[in-house]
């Protein structure tokens, strides 16, 4: 299952390649969040998107898959944490058809609402400003809701305590211009010890796009592996 990063869709060229490589370790799904591409809906910016995963999941199962795993990019790596927190054996008694049974989640935020780099200051403008979401709609066919959150949703970084048992890696390139190094450790020490696996790539940018062929067959290792 592969979830694409905020203006993203299953058409562009990065997810279409990490897609490509991952099939040649199992099926894989693939498919573009509310507000994306040829989806339906508004974009949350990481919110609601976590029901859109839950029934991609589900829909898995249904076709006879009984291991699912997720692998999420910037805000789709917010998502799949949240959704393995959300959906996992620690919130649920019995574990629902819509759970992960491994989670990757690369170049992801630890916390909401973050500023500190020129380029999420910019997304920032085009999500809260009206002016910034016609550019989302008509620069980057992202159609973004225009209401804030209410509530805030539980936040990547207080999800990675609730994902145990499930196998967790954060993926992190040092050379992220959105999101630096102190959010994929973060998310590390937020786990229990020897809960979460952590790579850092070095000269790696962010996100599907800065995924190159190496690091999407280590990947395709990894969650095969288990």
């Amino acid at each position: 299952m592969v979830a694409h990063g905020f203006t993203g869709s299953v058409d562009r060229p990065a997810v279409r390649r990490a897609a490509r490589t991952f099939a040649r370790y199992a099926a894989v799904v693939t498919f573009s969040f509310r507000g994306h591409g040829r989806s339906g809906g508004r974009s949350t910016v990481g919110d609601r998107e976590v029901l859109d995963l839950a029934a991609a999941v589900g829909w898995a199962r249904s076709l006879g898959h009984g291991r699912v795993v997720t692998v999420g990019f910037s805000m789709g790596g917010s998502v799949v944490l949240r959704h393995a927190a959300l959906y996992g054996s620690q919130m649920h008694e019995g574990r629902t058809e819509a759970r992960t049974d491994a989670v990757v989640s690369v170049s992801a935020p630890a916390r909401w609402y973050y500023r500190g780099t020129a380029p999420m200051r910019r997304l920032h403008w085009v999500v809260t400003r009206p002016a910034g979401r016609l550019v989302g709609r008509y620069g980057f066919r992202t159609r973004i809701h225009h209401r804030d959150w209410d509530p805030v949703p539980l936040s990547p970084v207080e999800s990675v305590p609730l994902i145990a048992p499930t196998p967790l890696l954060i993926v992190h390139g040092d050379s992220d211009p959105y999101f630096p190094l102190d959010h994929p450790r973060m998310l590390a020490a937020a786990a229990a010890k020897g809960a979460a696996e952590l790579w850092l790539e070095p000269g790696m940018g962010h996100a599907e796009n800065a995924a190159d062929e190496a690091l999407l067959r280590r990947l395709g290792d990894w969650l095969t592996a288990g």
